[in-house]
């Protein structure tokens, strides 16, 4: 049952949020460590202990890969909702996770990078879908905690992705990826550790299955997972998908899978008719949430070699790891999730809609791409480092507009059948979107960067703007759900 508000507390909130609150704070300085230095891994020159990649192709890897992560939520949620529950699901994918990194700390080349990924895929996905869930379970439906609670939880991703990159960022520069890499599975055993020690506090909803699977169609669902395989294996013989189109197919994919995912649940006997409008409701802040993190996620592929080759990471004569400038916005998450939390408390019933919240990110993450422009055409590392902290305090602002509200949001609109998998649909945002970040990077290179960064700022307004325009309608569809 969910925590009452006459229980013992967490910054107010219920109790076993800092169970979830410490495995995700562990996953993400894992999971940002290792991205914080894999894209340099992949174009860094043999020479320099990375791969010799090509950039282009390079960023189109981490795009598909990011993308990989957020779709694979939805087979986490899948297995939470028909198969294991979500606590027993967020437990063995981390131990999934620990894994990838170790193999990318371990395994040499492209061996080592193919195994860590499609391990840190696999997993990630099943961490961030019921991770998720479990905290919403710890609220009951109308307590006003809730979108407090997840600025709170979301405090807790971004102290991982703080320390991080900082981390191996420093143990890359002195003695090699692999060191860094090895750190990043240390801190996904601390955190399976203090996980299992505080697994037990989590309300029992956490570990029922809301739709259980019959029994008989088990065997079925095993026998469509190994041909799915081998025809993933024969495809990949064919040559029809390769490392240069795989951000592309994650895009295609993604599309795919969200559609039949509104379909199935709007179709479904099992929602009622407030809730069917509430799926409707839904549809907008997806757009919006795909559309954010495509720009938003660049910040691992077209800032990562903007601040490789542009930017001034000299700092009184001693050179700034490039893995660090991954670490500025979740310094600004820290600052301000603690005081966004205390401002959507404060206001109540009067805050912004969850449809306004989300156009003031999109806005948001568009502005900050038009601030790009009078550094676009810096000299190679002559860009000011305070103008790109500046940036990415923008990009901060917005991202606390659209990630916490969306996984509250989520939550909150999600039908009682498909609990976790609404969740799951919403990080099909943020799969279209980061795949689509692959994609959008590739058109990226220094001499048209004033029109990258211009066009792509003046989209995300123009979303914003539509959205806001929508809003009266999304909030009627949402059928009492603030």
């Amino acid at each position: 049952m969910p925590i009452t508000i006459s229980e013992k507390t967490f910054f107010g909130q219920p109790r076993p949020l800092v169970t979830i609150f410490g495995v995700e704070m562990w996953e993400r300085f894992s999971f940002y460590g290792m991205q914080g230095i894999l894209l340099l891994y992949m174009f860094y020159p043999v020479t320099q202990g990375g791969l010799g990649m090509p950039q282009a192709v390079a960023v189109g890897i981490i795009g598909a890969y990011g993308g990989s992560v957020y779709l694979m939520t939805i087979l986490g949620a899948w297995i939470a909702d028909r198969l294991l529950g979500s606590e027993r699901v967020l437990f063995y994918a981390a131990i999934m996770v620990m894994f990838g990194h170790i193999a990318l700390a371990v395994l040499p080349g492209y061996y080592g990078l193919a195994a860590g990924l499609i391990f840190i895929a696999l997993g990630a996905g099943g961490v961030k879908s019921n991770a998720t869930s479990v905290v919403g379970q710890l609220y009951s439906p109308g307590d006003i905690r809730r979108d407090a609670g997840f600025s709170l939880y979301y405090l807790g991703i971004n102290l991982g992705a703080f320390m991080g990159p900082l981390l191996t960022g420093l143990l890359q520069t002195n003695y090699g990826f692999h060191w860094g890499f090895g750190l990043a599975a240390v801190g996904m055993a601390f955190g399976l550790t203090q996980y299992t020690f505080g697994r037990k506090r989590l309300p029992n909803s956490a570990r029922e299955v809301p739709n259980p699977l019959p029994a008989k169609k088990r065997w079925n669902i095993l026998y469509v997972g190994v041909g799915a395989l081998v025809l993933i294996g024969i495809i990949f013989s064919l040559g029809w998908i390769r490392v240069e189109n795989l951000s592309g197919i994650i895009v295609l994919a993604s599309a795919a899978a969200a559609i039949t995912y509104f379909i199935v649940m709007l179709s479904s006997s099992k929602v009622t008719k407030d809730e069917r409008f509430r799926v409707l409701a839904f549809i907008p802040l997806f757009i919006a949430s795909a559309a954010f993190w495509a720009l938003y996620q660049q910040q691992f592929t077209v800032i990562t070699v903007f601040a490789n080759d542009q930017l001034n990471l000299n700092i009184f004569g001693w050179t700034m790891p490039v893995a660090w400038v991954q670490s500025i916005n979740p310094v600004f998450i820290i600052l301000l999730s603690g005081a966004f939390a205390a401002l959507w408390t404060r206001l109540g019933t009067r805050q912004p809609s969850t449809p306004i919240k989300f156009a003031m990110g999109v806005i948001g993450v568009g502005i900050g791409f038009l601030l790009f422009l009078p550094i676009a055409h810096a000299a190679p590392h002559s860009a000011p480092l305070l103008a790109l902290i500046g940036i990415l305090f923008v990009f901060t602002i917005s991202e606390l507009l659209i990630s916490p509200v969306g996984l509250s949001a989520a939550t909150k609109l999600a039908p009682a059948t498909f609990r976790t998998q609404m969740i799951a649909l919403l990080f099909l945002a943020s799969a279209l979107g980061t795949a689509l970040s692959g994609q959008l990077a590739q058109f990226y290179s220094e001499p048209t960067s004033t029109g990258y960064f211009a066009i792509s700022g003046i989209a995300a307004g123009v979303l914003g703007v539509v959205l806001i325009a929508l809003s009266p309608w999304v909030r009627k569809m949402m059928v009492g759900v603030k």
